[in-house]
């Protein structure tokens, strides 16, 4: 018999060739009259005219599993046409950068031409995923709901509480996390939290969500929807918008994963970030210390430290002192989720980061980062995630 082949991964180059061309989003608010289906063809909608794009040549989608509204739906009510590819991509916030990454793949060879990926939630004044109990809880519940762990603010302020306890991180560098966000979104009229400030008093007397974590450690309830357009880079640069590229991108679930707590990993402080980072960056032509700005998934404040070890901005365990001395704020090591992010601008699984850092290289952002060229954006640590590296 002949030798069996070695098995090995080629990474085949998506690099620049493919970009975003349009992005849309509806208002943010706590309650929105329309149905998610109705936000997300405004968006979607929005998108496209952004772009300069008719709904009739999109021939690929992709979105969450956790999205109510499908393509199918979404195709006829937008007008769209024959549609070659589509996609969902799992683990709610974690799957917000993997539904651009899937379309890059789909136009990169040839699956689809347009590709809109988008998402739609009425988490304001809809209901919360871990609500109803009747149900039987999957398998990584099994081992956290029966013990307390109800809501991931409780899985997270385990971690954080571990955090604390190994590397000195302190209720200030959360703050720095949750303040320089607020000062991003009080810059963005269409922030929730567009004009009201917060100070460290009112951080460090809020009520208690799941301790170590406060009320503003905590992301929005948000209705809302976003959307955006991906095309060759080719055809890109003769869209209505200066085009926005996918230098590289990533998805990821380590080795013995349990999400949130990572209960079965030799160390539940290194999330799927580490393992995302390492294929990022390996196909990138530039590293951490070339990014202008980032816009990180904040679903909760003790993420930012985690992610910034993860993605490498700084070493094990530094990752709070990182957010002091302003760091995070515009003229700081590192700009950091320059609309609000999940904390104060919406929270709408992280595809804010997404239309965000696009508004960035592009110089439209409330927030703009003087000169940006670069730009991470990130999904959901403590979950199966996913990574983009967009640049101008």
């Amino acid at each position: 018999m002949g030798a069996t082949p070695t098995a090995r991964k080629e990474r085949k180059e998506i690099k620049d060739t493919t970009a975003i061309a349009g992005i849309g989003q509806t208002p943010f608010a706590k309650n929105l009259p329309e149905s998610e289906k109705t936000l997300a063809c405004r968006a979607i909608l929005a998108a496209l005219d952004d772009a300069g794009i008719a709904p009739s040549e999109v021939d690929g989608f992709a979105s969450y599993t956790m999205e109510e509204t499908d393509e199918v739906e979404i195709a006829k009510s937008i007008g769209a046409g024959d549609v070659t590819f589509f996609s969902k991509t799992g683990f709610g916030g974690g799957g917000s950068c993997a539904t651009v990454a899937h379309l890059v793949s789909a136009v990169a060879t040839g699956q689809a031409t347009v590709g809109v990926a988008w998402r739609s939630r009425k988490r304001g004044s809809g209901p919360r995923p871990w609500k109803n109990t009747q149900v039987q809880l999957p398998t990584p519940a099994q081992w956290t709901r029966p013990f307390g762990l109800l809501r991931p603010a409780d899985e997270i302020g385990m971690l954080t509480r571990r955090y604390m306890h190994e590397y000195g991180a302190t209720r200030d560098h959360l703050f720095n996390v949750a303040l320089a966000c607020r000062n991003r979104a009080n810059q963005n009229p269409a922030a929730m939290m567009y004009e009201r400030p917060l100070t460290r008093e009112m951080y460090m007397t809020a009520r208690w969500i799941s301790e170590p974590l406060c009320l503003f450690d905590n992301c929005l309830e948000t209705d809302g929807a976003l959307a955006c357009v991906i095309v060759s880079a080719d055809r890109a640069r003769d869209c209505r918008r200066r085009p926005v590229y996918v230098h590289s991108a990533a998805q990821a679930l380590p080795a013995q994963h349990h999400g949130m707590v990572n209960y079965w990993n030799d160390d539940p402080l290194t999330g799927p970030a580490w393992t995302a980072a390492e294929h990022l960056w390996k196909s990138a032509d530039f590293g951490p210390d070339d990014v202008d700005v980032a816009q990180i998934y904040d679903a909760f404040t003790p993420l930012i430290p985690l992610s910034l070890e993860g993605y490498g901005f700084c070493g094990r365990g530094e990752g709070a002192a990182f957010t002091e001395g302003g760091a995070l704020e515009i003229g700081g090591r590192l700009p950091l989720n320059t609309a609000g992010g999940g904390l104060s601008e919406a929270y709408v699984h992280g595809f804010n980061l997404i239309t965000e850092g696009v508004k960035q290289l592009r110089g439209t952002s409330t927030a703009q980062v003087p000169g940006a060229a670069t730009c991470l954006v990130t999904a959901g640590e403590g979950v199966p995630t996913s990574a983009l590296l967009l640049r101008t």
